[in-house]
């Protein structure tokens, strides 16, 4: 219903919903309190749930605090790729298998306290949220899959996402795409946050986790510091078709999370930079990766033939035994069969010259045409 949406841009708490009352002051000292009047109604209910947030996370801690720490981390699965590419339809795909964990959406919003707070809190809060996510109509809810980006920024503070929120300081942020501008503190302080909260979902469900997250695709090295036994999938798409969903993406995550107003006449020179940042530094340290730990896919091949694209994968990688899995993912590909893509106008000439030299590595290394 078009009243949740409504209610989201106005109310919605975004990527600080589950931030702690101390960390809410410490970024709004770090942004020097420049909040738009038009955001103040989502500021106060931001500040309403960190109140809660921080008594939460001070019960988790005491009544799961120390069996977290003692548990290990099964080596995770990273899906990788730029946003628009695939990463959502193949994260959805491999999270059909019972095998494997995920993050849910509650569970990245609310890290602090989701071993105590899930199952009373999800459902309220899932009333307001849109049945089909606002960028591309695909369905969720609170036990959907989501990324673990969401989970780091309200844990460690530290997300290219919160230019999102903050767009007067985004070059700042931008930092946190890569890490590799940043000092090495506060890179300890990134991981330590990483690691805990993949301990929570470790102790949690007892399985390898599937993490969906396009930040890391260019983090491969620092990820392979954490889980040097890491398996990882990258999967591409045709960057013409990339440009137009990205920068709707975008506009509409600026909607939902915005504190300041975005400097939308950026958005272009934004989706410019990003794509080529994150594909310079997975072209740089993807062959850190041993081989038989990597595999690639195409967006077009699977959207095409989604049950061998995932049974290749699931060979390449030395997953366990695809049978298992087969049947309830025929099940899931025929559930979405009905489902359409976001439709665009046509790309003007000179946007196309302009994706075609600057991203022209990306459609030289898969085949694209040009």
């Amino acid at each position: 219903m078009a009243w949740r949406d409504s209610f989201l841009k106005l109310f919605g708490t975004g990527l600080l919903g589950g931030a702690t009352l101390g960390d809410w002051l410490r970024v709004l000292r770090e942004n020097r309190f420049a909040v738009a009047p038009s955001c103040w109604l989502r500021a106060c209910a931001i500040t309403t749930h960190s109140f809660q947030n921080s008594f939460f996370r001070r019960v988790e801690n005491l009544r799961f605090g120390s069996r977290v720490r003692e548990t290990p981390i099964q080596p995770p699965l990273f899906l990788l790729g730029h946003w628009r590419q695939g990463t959502t339809h193949l994260h959805n795909l491999v999270t059909v298998d019972d095998r494997f964990a995920f993050p849910n959406n509650y569970q990245v919003f609310f890290p602090h306290a989701f071993l105590t707070t899930e199952a009373l809190s999800a459902r309220a809060i899932g009333f307001f949220l849109p049945k089909r996510r606002p960028m591309d109509n695909i369905e969720w809810n609170m036990r959907s899959p989501q990324e673990d980006e969401f989970a780091l920024g309200v844990t460690s503070l530290m997300s290219p996402y919160f230019g999102w929120m903050f767009s007067r300081r985004r070059e700042h942020y931008d930092r946190y795409l890569t890490f590799r501008d940043v000092p090495e503190a506060e890179i300890k302080r990134w991981k330590e946050a990483f690691v805990w909260f993949l301990k929570k979902l470790s102790w949690k469900y007892k399985r390898p986790l599937v993490l969906k997250s396009p930040t890391h695709t260019c983090r491969i090295r620092l990820l392979l510091e954490m889980f040097p036994d890491a398996k990882f999938v990258h999967i591409h798409r045709n960057p013409y078709a990339v440009f137009p969903s990205s920068k709707r993406t975008l506009q509409v995550c600026f909607q939902m999370n915005r504190l300041q107003d975005p400097r939308l006449n950026e958005l272009d020179d934004q989706v410019f930079l990003t794509y080529r940042e994150l594909h310079d530094v997975f072209f740089a340290e993807r062959n850190l990766i041993p081989k038989e730990r990597f595999h690639e896919m195409s967006f077009e091949k699977l959207e095409e033939d989604p049950i061998g694209e995932m049974k290749r994968m699931y060979r390449a990688l030395s997953l366990p035994d695809f049978s298992h899995v087969e049947p309830a993912l025929r099940k899931y590909v025929d559930s979405i069969a009905g489902y359409k893509k976001n439709e665009f106008p046509d790309l003007s000439e000179d946007l196309r010259e302009r994706i075609a030299t600057e991203w022209r590595r990306c459609f030289d290394e898969w085949g694209y045409a040009v």
